[in-house]
């Protein structure tokens, strides 16, 4: 029900949607009601250029980015290392016969290198299929994971989950952990916070391992964006997560507001 209702409220708040509706709401009545229909149509517009062309989304980006510290070089080996789906398209990867990764490959590349660095501790890949009739997207990983090197004996799947909710209460189940094991979770900067409150609230002694950076935390982050449809994404990725942090804490899936260190 959480995962539904989840959804459910991204579409009706989706910004970009809701702008784009304005905009098309403004043109469809400015015959009738002239000063509310240019009002609507240029709101509309005028804040999709905006956000196209500032740093607004990189910005917005940049607070859950730095809210986890990358590990240091000299960290103590994990018993374990969970990677959080995403970044494959299963649809495209069957139709080509093929891995096709999407935003958040990152996250599939920093599992390689950590299992090589740590010979000894198990992998875990959390993702179900985004629709019910999609297989895991799970199976694709491991597939590609042992592709470049990885024993598939070291690598366990959690096929069913559809949000990050139930990545981390699925993955629980799965491995059980205890407070002695220390757990690396590894996902997408942005991603993080709310990551790992929901994974410590699922009984994860649990260290971040952030990856896949938006800014750059520099003055960088302050130029005008170069790609106009990039920075359309980027602002509807940062809105999505800054109202999933609120949404599940108000749900009581996670314990603060905006989970740190």
């Amino acid at each position: 029900m959480f995962f539904v209702v989840s959804k459910a409220l991204w579409l009706a708040a989706d910004p970009i949607t809701l702008l784009l509706v304005c905009a098309l709401l403004g043109a469809l009545v400015v015959r009738r009601v002239p000063r509310t229909g240019r009002a609507l149509t240029l709101m509309g517009v005028g804040a999709l250029l905006v956000i196209s062309m500032l740093p607004i989304g990189v910005l917005l980006l940049r607070p859950l980015e730095e809210r986890f510290p990358p590990l240091p070089k000299d960290a103590v080996a994990p018993y374990g290392i969970i990677v959080l789906g995403g970044p494959i398209s299963v649809t495209l990867s069957l139709a080509h016969g093929q891995t096709a990764l999407e935003e958040g490959a990152a996250r599939l590349t920093e599992a390689a290198i950590l299992a090589r660095r740590f010979p000894e501790a198990k992998i875990v890949y959390a993702g179900g299929g985004a629709r019910p009739a999609d297989p895991p997207e799970a199976i694709e990983a491991r597939n590609l994971l042992v592709a470049l090197g990885v024993d598939a004996s070291r690598i366990e799947i959690e096929t069913h989950s559809r949000n990050t909710f139930e990545n981390a209460r699925f993955t629980a189940a799965l491995v059980k952990p205890n407070p002695q094991q220390t757990w690396w979770l590894v996902t997408s900067a942005w991603h993080m916070p709310r990551s790992m409150g929901l994974f410590e609230k699922a009984g994860f002694s649990v260290r971040a391992d952030p990856v896949d950076y938006h800014s750059t935390g520099d003055d960088r982050d302050y130029l005008p964006n170069n790609e106009p449809g990039r920075g359309l994404t980027l602002f509807e990725l940062a809105v999505h997560e800054w109202i999933g942090l609120a949404a599940y804490h108000l749900a009581g899936k996670i314990d603060a507001w905006f989970p740190g260190p």
